[in-house]
């Protein structure tokens, strides 16, 4: 589990919900309404799913925590991968994994730009 030599930047907390919140964005790819948790002063995501959304198991009905990493493929190795990596806005992917019974979200990024939160 988890590869030693990747370093883990602690980003923020994702907390599902069935409520609408103010500044969601919409991530097409997953079909969730997300809010910026930049803007959270506690550092929380709020992910809200369609209906139809592909996401489904434990990345739809636990919190998640999330890290920023520099190396996808390395951060993913051995790994229990929920959701492959893949890129809600231009330069920004992100993968799940569960570790321990825990989602973990682990993301690339060049600079804030580069995230989809407006």
């Amino acid at each position: 589990m988890s590869n030693p030599k990747v370093k883990l930047q602690f980003h923020h907390m994702g907390l599902p919900t069935d409520v609408s919140q103010p500044g969601e964005a919409y991530v097409s790819d997953t079909k969730v309404w997300v809010t910026d948790p930049r803007r959270h002063p506690y550092k929380v995501e709020f992910l809200r799913f369609e209906k139809d959304s592909p996401v489904s198991g434990p990345v739809r009905d636990l919190p998640h925590i999330a890290f920023r990493v520099d190396d996808m493929a390395a951060a993913l190795e051995g790994e229990n991968v929920l959701i492959p990596p893949f890129s809600p806005s231009p330069g920004f992917h992100v993968a799940f994994v569960l570790q321990h019974g825990a989602v973990v979200e682990f993301m690339t990024f060049g600079s804030d730009d580069d995230l989809p939160w407006k």
